[in-house]
């Protein structure tokens, strides 16, 4: 990876669950204000309002032909749907979950269509890449005039608690749109967050500011996007620059599930069968439904009983309500709810209290899960959270998350939904910032030994054509999942040799285990990740040759 020092330009590219932009600087605009970065302000018709991010929808036409990008292409299907033209064309919207949600991904693996058609994933994501890259190509170009693309690094960003297959995944999709592999860096979510907070102006430390965490504080970074939340707990150096204290985790409690929730209150009302046929049939007014409740859900406030959320319910769902019910949505709601939940004419309207229930699933797990984090031994002194994207702007989960940590300094910067944004770009400029990271596995490679009947399993007993007999299928660890690894310095060095005398390569295969001390790579929680061939074509000394193995942590 060439120094971004010596280029004009970092861009950042943040993908995200619900929502997705760029960003970008100029060396010269960094050197004068880190935060001094560009976004470009996308417009939406259905949803009414401007956004430093656009909606991750992408439509593409019926011969497979990238057709738009965001709130464009939620328009142009909103009119395909309208006109009655929709069939054949494919239109995909919340689908980079799928590369948390697939255990078992490669570069084969398909996405599913609003119509149920498929597409390979590679495809889509590379055309969602491509597209924000030219788009911030022409906006730079419309600032600095005579800008090439050589002149720019960039940094697409990726959830921490992602596993290493997605984000290489990422990776190739990024360069096969076209953005060149030594120009590339991968920036986790939580630490690009941290370096743009450390940045935030001086007035600003009274309500948390990073300027405020000396050398030795510690702090957790609690990343809430709209499918995952991404959790690190960091500890400043005497330099400035960050050390991970243990190792990301999370889980899919995003501001998605909030959406969910409000899916099911529907359900509840108008029954299950009523409303699939709603969301199947009626795809206009589900869009406007759910943008609808995007935008209220981040009004909703806690421990206002009496403040009531108004959400817009179309004419369709009312019909289909009739006819599926035998009786309207008022009158079901006016039997079921008492009091809470109520009509007028086409609105629902919602206590308080019972809207701050849409986000008790996802709000229990965080809470949970970062009690049970703060009592890890590593993250003893943790003095603050650091509450980071698009879902920390929730009133609600800010709310949780002062309640249950009273002892802690909650910090919820400015424009927490673009601190991943921005501050990828600074990671750009700066990417020895990050000092360390914790293995969230333990990565080794396959491996044969002289087998050992007391040690080893029969089943992996094997024979060389000399007549040696080994143990097959050995895990030999070079890093173990919980061990502190200096970003870019080597890990211990391991030679191996051939086991056959006339072997003209050797291959590596790596695999990653979620244990500390697998035995075999057959073993529970081991997966393959890859596989490394060397060749060695000297022969003449059999198999007294040797390979050098080590693994580096790259920023």
């Amino acid at each position: 990876m060439a120094c971004s020092g010596q280029h004009l330009f970092v861009a950042a590219i943040d993908f995200g669950t619900t929502y997705s932009g760029y960003a970008f600087s100029s060396i010269n605009d960094y050197r004068r204000d880190p935060l001094g970065v560009s976004c470009n302000n996308w417009a939406s018709r259905s949803g009414g309002f401007i956004s430093h991010k656009t909606s991750t929808c992408v439509l593409f036409g019926p011969n497979g032909d990238f057709n738009s990008f965001g709130f464009e292409a939620e328009d142009k299907y909103s009119d395909l749907v309208l006109d009655e033209e929709e069939k054949g064309w494919y239109y995909f919207r919340r689908f980079k979950m799928k590369l948390y949600e697939n255990k078992c991904l490669n570069r084969s693996f398909t996405l599913e269509d609003d119509q149920g058609q498929t597409m390979q994933a590679i495809k889509v994501f590379t055309a969602v890449i491509k597209y924000l890259k030219n788009h911030m190509l022409t906006s730079c170009e419309n600032k600095v005039t005579g800008i090439q693309i050589s002149d720019i690094i960039w940094v697409l960003t990726v959830p921490a608690i992602w596993p290493d297959a997605s984000k290489q995944f990422m990776r190739e999709a990024a360069e096969a749109a076209g953005i060149r592999g030594d120009h590339l860096m991968i920036a986790l979510e939580p630490e690009a967050a941290s370096l743009y907070c450390k940045y935030l102006p001086l007035e600003l430390k009274g309500e948390g500011g990073l300027q405020s965490f000396t050398p030795g504080s510690k702090y957790i970074v609690l990343d809430a996007g709209g499918g995952t939340i991404d959790i690190t707990a960091h500890e400043v150096q005497s330099d400035g620059s960050l050390k991970e204290i243990h190792k990301a985790n999370g889980g899919d409690w995003g501001g998605t599930k909030v959406d969910h929730a409000y899916q099911l209150l529907l359900s509840d009302i108008i029954g299950d069968s009523a409303l699939h046929y709603f969301l199947e049939n009626n795809k206009i007014d589900a869009l406007y439904l759910f943008n609808d409740f995007e935008i209220k859900k981040r009004t909703i406030k806690p421990n206002v009983p009496s403040e009531k959320i108004t959400f817009t319910i179309p004419s369709t769902m009312d019909d289909i309500c009739r006819h599926e019910n035998k009786a309207d949505i008022a009158t079901i709601v006016e039997s079921k709810f008492k009091g809470n939940v109520y009509t007028i004419d086409n609105k629902l309207r919602v206590s308080g209290d019972r809207a701050a229930k849409l986000f008790k699933e996802s709000t229990e797990h965080i809470v949970d899960h970062l009690k049970s984090l703060l009592k890890e031994p590593t993250v003893q002194g943790v003095k603050s959270i650091l509450m980071v994207g698009g879902f920390s702007e929730s009133f609600v989960l800010q709310n949780e998350i002062k309640t249950n940590f009273p002892n802690l300094r909650i910090i919820v910067p400015r424009e927490a939904g673009l601190a991943i944004l921005k501050g990828a770009v600074i990671f750009g400029f700066e990417p020895k910032a990050i000092k360390s990271r914790v293995c969230k596995y333990t990565y080794g490679v396959k491996m044969s030994l002289p087998f050992d009947a007391e040690k080893h399993d029969a089943p992996n007993r094997y024979a060389t054509s000399t007549g040696k007999v080994l143990c097959n299928n050995l895990f030999d660890i070079h890093v173990r999942v919980g061990d502190n690894v200096d970003i870019g310095k080597p890990q211990i060095v391991t030679t191996y040799k051939p086991s056959e005398p006339s072997q003209t390569k050797m291959s590596f295969k790596v695999y990653a285990s979620t244990e500390k001390n697998p035995k075999y790579v057959t073993d529970s929680g081991c997966t393959k990740i890859g596989q490394l061939n060397i060749a060695i074509p000297y022969t003449s000394k059999r198999v007294d040759r040797a390979v050098a193995v080590q693994y580096r942590a790259r920023s």
